[in-house]
């Protein structure tokens, strides 16, 4: 496996992974509200790709991921549906991190055809662990 390349898995396959590695950590790119408002897995790190008040690019990204993990430690993104967590993860992976995955479907998944998110997949449709603060 090239690991300087993102990959994704399913939200499952990211679960069982935590499990078994010790030193996983999950990364919640998604905004600080999201992260109080909706819920998030639990054991998750909030460092937001983008937030508000602008939504430009966090310009600290990297730096603050660097305080919870090192280079070597396999890194899991989530976000919404499983699309900022790409960008990123390869930001990361740029910056020399060589375990980084991108949780597909992410936290609450894709919009269905009633524009609700969490009836067609994501961490939460899945049953997996989390918490609202």
């Amino acid at each position: 496996m090239d690991e300087s390349k993102l990959i994704t898995l399913p939200p499952r396959e990211v679960y069982e992974r935590t499990e078994r590695e010790a030193n996983a950590v999950i990364i919640d790119v998604r905004s600080e509200l999201e992260y109080f408002f909706v819920g998030a897995p639990v054991g998750a790190v909030n460092i937001p790709w983008r937030d508000a008040p602008d939504w430009d690019v966090n310009p600290r990204f990297v730096e603050l991921v660097e305080q919870v993990a090192e280079r070597d430690q396999p890194l899991y993104l989530i976000c919404r549906s499983g699309v900022r967590s790409i960008d990123a993860g390869n930001a990361l992976i740029e910056a020399g991190y060589r375990k980084v995955f991108n949780v597909g479907e992410g936290f609450e998944g894709a919009i269905d055809e009633h524009l609700h998110r969490g009836t067609l997949g994501g961490w939460r449709y899945h049953g997996l662990p989390w918490r609202q603060c």
